[in-house]
């Protein structure tokens, strides 16, 4: 008789280290060589932003921007160890080509979304699992909060929200829960939304009829919904439209752009302007598949299951 199964937990990488997600296909896409401009849309801690400018070398430059202004010390500090050419900028990135001054790229990366220190800092109010703020920016500078948000946007404005970013079915319900709550006491932290979703649209049990077993479900309300203001407040998808807008022009002959995304509606709209690029002309080659990160780093990095590379070449 073989050996009882045991199912084995997910490992996350050791606090402290931060693997870029997809590092060897990113890579492997953009195929950076010395003296290329590469451009990082989305710097955090510098990871793929690092890998970058060791191969364009001391000719190249490396152009980065982030709207987390506490991203920018620590990775001016490591992109320093390389001794190459780089220029990071704590803004917008779908302004990139303003900081280019007319340069054309070779390769450029946008790695959307959140790094798992921003998730995991209690402060930011990104994370349901972790009492905090209800803040979510990226750039706590400036704009309203997530909480400012939900005190006054009205039923009708929360309930299309959750619906058409979320995709969340119970969005109505949610909605009309939150203007309830609100009239008699404000949203300030993350644990007074995470309660009231849970109460508004329990976790539902999904029954397999074909393995005749339940599981709850895998991505659940509060989940789409902290989602849903975290893109909303960042004007996520504004930004990203706006990057795949300008991209064919700012891209050499040749140049090649990757960008990672993690929810539906981005990647939605990644594949859309690559398609209609290509029907265009403005592209030569785009990806037909999204890449997926690899079993490896599904496993080490369960975070990084949900993300989707898609590639286009000028």
């Amino acid at each position: 008789m073989g050996r009882p199964f045991h199912r084995r937990r997910h490992r996350s990488t050791p606090q402290g280290q931060h693997v870029p997600v997809m590092l060897p296909e990113v890579l492997s896409t953009l195929q950076p060589k010395p003296g290329d401009i590469a451009v990082d849309c989305t710097l955090g801690f510098a990871g793929h932003s690092f890998e970058l400018l060791k191969r364009i070398g001391p000719d190249g430059k490396l152009f980065a921007f982030d709207l987390d202004a506490e991203n920018i010390e620590s990775a001016n500090a490591k992109l320093s160890e390389t001794g190459f050419s780089f220029q990071l900028t704590h803004g917008n990135f779908a302004g990139f080509p303003t900081a280019l001054e007319g340069r054309e790229v070779d390769c450029l990366l946008a790695d959307l979304g959140m790094s798992s220190m921003q998730i995991d800092d209690a402060s930011r109010g990104f994370s349901y699992m972790r009492e905090g703020p209800l803040d979510m920016r990226m750039d706590r500078s400036r704009g309203k909060t997530a909480a400012q948000l939900l005190q006054t946007l009205d039923e009708e404005e929360l309930a299309e929200m959750f619906l058409e970013i979320g995709d969340e079915p119970q969005a109505a319900g949610i909605a009309r829960a939150i203007i309830v709550r609100r009239q008699t006491e404000p949203f300030e932290t993350t644990q007074d939304l995470r309660e009231l979703i849970l109460k508004a649209a329990p976790v539902k049990i999904l029954e397999d009829r074909k393995a005749g077993t339940a599981r709850q479900q895998t991505f659940r309300p509060v989940a789409r919904v902290f989602q849903t203001l975290r893109i909303v407040v960042n004007r996520e998808l504004s930004n990203l439209q706006e990057l795949l807008r300008v991209l064919p022009w700012t891209l050499k002959a040749g140049g090649r752009a990757a960008i990672i995304s993690f929810h539906s509606g981005e990647d939605r709209l990644v594949k859309k302007a690559f398609k209609e690029g290509l029907e265009r002309g403005e592209y030569s080659e785009i990806c037909e598949e999204p890449l997926r990160p690899g079993l490896q780093e599904r496993f080490d990095n369960p975070r990084s299951r949900s993300a989707k590379l898609r590639w286009a070449i000028k």
